[in-house]
């Protein structure tokens, strides 16, 4: 194996290590959020990452890429929340294709009781990855990359 194979590896273990922690509390969310909101992890990045737009709202290729779904993964979800009743879609005044979306009265209301249990279950997970020696280190990086943006 030769020095670039070698970074290959390191890199490669590097992304199966950040795949485990990613795992690990992706699990640990998606159990408390259906228990105490029923909502998935998905259902409440959405919720979350339109509750950030200051009371705009988002188109859907934009909410696609923060969820880091396919454009008809980001539709199914959005009819489901738009049925329950969490947000809504507008249309786009000056472009007939445009579709937006928009947090509604109950989605923000779900989504203030949801955010506790999501920021509780977080600390915790990321706490017990810090007890994993394999984890530790990226848990211990996770600050440092937030004070870089």
């Amino acid at each position: 194996m030769g020095i670039k194979d070698d970074a290959v590896e390191v890199r490669a273990q590097g992304w199966r290590t950040l795949a485990a922690l990613h795992g690990l509390i992706e699990n640990e969310l998606e159990r408390s959020l259906q228990a105490e909101s029923q909502l998935s992890v998905v259902e409440y990045t959405v919720l979350d990452a339109l509750s950030r737009q200051d009371g705009w709202h988002m188109r859907m290729q934009q909410l696609a890429r923060a969820t880091a779904l396919s454009p008809s993964a980001t539709t199914r979800l959005v009819n489901r929340l738009e049925d329950r009743g969490l947000l809504t879609r507008i249309l786009c005044d000056d472009d007939r294709r445009g579709i937006y979306t928009e947090l509604t009265a109950s989605g923000s209301s779900l989504l203030a009781e949801a955010r506790p249990v999501h920021d509780a279950t977080l600390e915790r997970a990321l706490d017990g990855a810090l007890a994993i020696p394999e984890l530790a280190p990226l848990v211990d990086a996770l600050p440092r990359l937030h004070a870089r943006t």
